[in-house]
């Protein structure tokens, strides 16, 4: 059988969860595909890719922007090319799902679209809704990341999405967990609470600042790690509460994990998700979890609750709450229960997945 070109569409990489996720799939299926293209806005990512991978890029980098318009705007152009030039090809988008695919259909191509999160973050408004339900009828099939975003997803939009966790690669993440690091802030005997995401509203760092400040005569301090447009707000709550002493922000690590791995609590205040790579990291690395029961993925990675805390979004008082009711010897059932339950995320298993659902569209 003669195989079509994979074309992977990933505009804008930006460090979280589904660049972590877009990697790993992406340098495994070039072992069982022979000819995969990625565009993207970003040439620096070329030395993270498998060197089989045909790269395309833009060769100015003023499109590079920190907003993901310009890079969508010039990547779609890139598709249009491409597919225009490239008569037997699949697509496989990452990003700009919608655009890609009326691209992608307008040049008569099969596309697979991955949905990263929930709809609550991105379909807001009536029209919005009318709009994605006709769209989402054209890719050929739709991707998502847990069983409650499918259910969400299929009802809201008439839809039939298919399933894949996020494949989660447990060795690599110990391994990178085990390398030394000295962080001061981190010195001591009290509770160590740390999270990991960009500092953008979704993420609603401000609702564990609250819950941080309605305790902090306790023993705790709380290590934030990562970047994006709120960390003024951030500050300047941090330095208006006197939390200082509490609170410390770190930038964007490429490995969180030797920081998570010093940490007792794994605190996660997301508005909306899809499945949050963080949650099953510090799950992982055993850490004791505490999240909101945000739409989607929390309460399916924790179990209903049975390996973690669930709290609901905004509720910082309810985050302080299980904060001060932490006991280490308590916690350590659900922990290892959280552990032992890691196995359907296998990275193995969920990226021969993702070969299965191309196989069905590559071969002419």
């Amino acid at each position: 059988m003669k195989e079509k070109k994979l074309l992977i569409f990933m505009p804008s990489v930006e460090g979280g969860g589904v660049e972590k996720n877009f990697f790993l799939i992406v340098n495994d299926l070039i072992k069982k595909f022979s000819n995969i293209t990625v565009i993207t806005a970003h040439k620096s990512i070329k030395k993270r890719l498998d060197k089989k991978i045909n790269l395309i890029t833009p060769s100015l980098n003023i499109w590079c922007t920190k907003s993901r318009y310009p890079k969508y705007f010039i990547c779609l152009i890139y598709l249009a090319l491409f597919l225009l030039r490239n008569k037997y090809t699949l697509v496989f988008a990452f990003q700009a799902n919608i655009y890609a695919s009326i691209i992608a259909k307008f040049f008569s191509k099969d596309i697979i679209i991955r949905s990263n999160s929930s709809s609550e973050g991105w379909s807001k408004n009536f029209l919005k809704n009318l709009l994605y339900k006709f769209f989402f009828k054209l890719p050929n099939q739709i991707i998502v990341n847990s069983f409650e975003f499918k259910k969400k997803l299929d009802v809201k939009f008439g839809v039939n999405s298919h399933v894949i966790y996020n494949p989660l690669n447990k060795n690599e993440i110990i391994k990178m967990s085990k390398k030394k690091i000295k962080l001061k802030f981190f010195t001591g005997s009290f509770i160590k609470i740390i999270t990991v995401g960009r500092l953008v509203d979704q993420k609603d760092h401000l609702t564990m600042l609250k819950a941080i400040n309605l305790i902090k005569n306790r023993n705790i301090k709380l290590l934030i790690i990562g970047s994006g447009k709120n960390k003024i707000i951030l500050d300047n709550y941090i330095k208006s509460n006197n939390l200082l002493s509490k609170v410390k922000i770190l930038p964007f690590k490429k490995n969180p994990y030797k920081y998570i791995a010093l940490a007792d609590i794994f605190l996660f205040t997301s508005i909306y998700e899809g499945l949050p790579n963080v949650l099953l990291e510090a799950q992982c690395l055993k850490k004791y979890i505490i999240s909101t029961d945000c739409p989607t993925g929390p309460k399916e990675i924790l179990l209903n609750g049975k390996v973690g805390e669930l709290v609901p979004i905004l509720d910082y008082r309810e985050v302080s709450k299980k904060i001060v009711k932490y006991d280490k010897t308590k916690k350590n059932k659900k922990i290892r229960l959280g552990y032992s339950n890691l196995n359907r995320f296998d990275y193995e298993y969920n990226i021969n997945k993702y070969f299965k659902v191309i196989k069905k569209f590559i071969y002419l």
